[in-house]
């Protein structure tokens, strides 16, 4: 087997299970996981009706670069969202439809990273997983770019050396952040942009979050955004991935896309079409219902903020929690080593949340991620505010 595979840590969730195995929860109160970030809100009516509608459509074998009025649907959403020239987003050659953005991750790393002694991959710290698997995979070596409060949990990019530039292929940005809900602003995204021009690295953008803001009059601001305010109409070496998993409340359907530099694409393309991951038809029809629909995003935010609120409200007083920007969770400082704080608070109130550290790697001689827990408001208002309650009181007994 790939060697390769030895370089693979155990995935957060593992981690989890384990330490959760040492302890036993009490039997009379019925479990919560906020640590798990699976939106629980209902799917949109209308693109389950869709997926039914078109169900003949599994005789048919879809085409891994995805129906045209998909792409369109897709080029047209990016460009209303992110305030695109009209037209330069062009659906024929600037988006790929994909099988959600971890799968999207994965792929376009094996297919961007030139083998070579010296490649590195760039990501935040702590991060999503994928970014480091897939640079292992992809045969580079993960540099981690530590998120720390003193600085909004955004990387200080300032601050890293031009010997790591210059062996840069990959620059991975997740933005909204997951876990910290950080938003990487314009300025910040447009100097990224002129050090890629200045080294020659691609930057990939990790945007599924985006749609899952509480202040409505600031949307985050994203990688294609940043482009056009610079008249990069072409996108060059930049890519965004988004998905309909947070925005649609369609974990289940695998459906996003990638989107940017043609010249990127083109060989992407080439890629998948050997990787064999092209979408249903009928997931690709329900696909473009949810892009052409922004009535059920805005009934989804608005739960969100309701969901903070109480939380926030409830929490505040006895943690160091704080309203995040973006995204559906809350990067909230523990008391006490996050790993014990998790199994403590699953022992005493059967609530699960992540512990930081199972996010992060060690550098610099930092373990960013360790002293906070990942809480994913993703249940119900009920389950939230009952799990708020139970974390406040667990606080309150050490």
């Amino acid at each position: 087997m790939n060697r390769d595979l030895s370089l693979l840590q155990p995935y957060p969730f593992e981690k989890l299970t384990a330490l959760k195995a040492e302890v036993t929860p009490p039997a009379d109160l019925e479990h919560i996981a906020l640590s798990i970030g699976e939106p629980k809100h209902p799917a949109p009516p209308f693109v389950a009706e869709c997926l039914t509608d078109n169900i003949d459509k599994l005789a048919n074998y879809p085409t891994t670069k995805g129906m045209p009025e998909l792409r369109q649907a897709i080029a047209e959403w990016c460009t209303r969202r992110f305030q695109l020239a009209e037209g330069s987003l062009n659906a024929e050659d600037h988006v790929l439809p994909v099988n959600g953005t971890r799968e999207a991750i994965f792929a376009f790393t094996q297919a961007a990273v030139n083998r070579a002694p010296d490649a590195l991959v760039l990501s935040p710290n702590p991060f999503y997983q994928i970014y480091e698997g897939a640079a292992y995979l992809a045969g580079a070596e993960p540099y981690y770019l530590n998120c720390l409060p003193e600085n909004g949990f955004i990387p200080d990019y300032d601050a890293i050396p031009e010997s790591v530039w210059q062996r840069c292929q990959l620059l991975f940005i997740c933005s909204p952040s997951n876990p910290t809900g950080a938003v990487t602003d314009l300025p910040t995204l447009k100097k990224l942009i002129a050090l890629s021009d200045k080294y020659d690295f691609i930057i990939a953008s990790d945007e599924c979050y985006s749609e899952i803001y509480l202040d409505e009059a600031q949307p985050p601001v994203g990688l294609l955004q940043a482009c056009a305010e610079l008249g990069r109409n072409d996108y060059k070496n930049c890519v965004v991935m988004h998905s309909l998993s947070k925005r649609s409340n369609l974990p289940g359907l695998r459906s996003g896309f990638i989107a940017g530099d043609a010249s990127l694409l083109g060989p992407f393309l080439s890629y998948r079409t050997y990787h064999g991951c092209s979408m249903p038809i009928q997931h690709q029809l329900a696909s473009i219902a949810a892009w052409k629909d922004e009535d059920h995003v805005l009934d989804n935010r608005d739960q969100y903020r309701h969901k903070f609120d109480a939380v926030i409200r409830i929490l505040e007083p006895v943690m160091d929690v704080q309203r995040p920007e973006a995204s559906f969770y809350l990067w909230a400082k523990t008391p006490i080593a996050d790993d014990k704080f998790a199994q403590g608070l699953f022992a005493s109130q059967n609530v699960t949340v992540l512990p930081g550290r199972y996010l992060s790697r060690e550098t610099e001689g930092q373990l960013p991620g360790a002293g906070f827990v990942r809480m994913a408001l993703v249940a119900t208002v009920d389950e939230c505010v009952e799990a708020a309650q139970r974390i406040r009181d667990y606080v309150e007994s050490l």
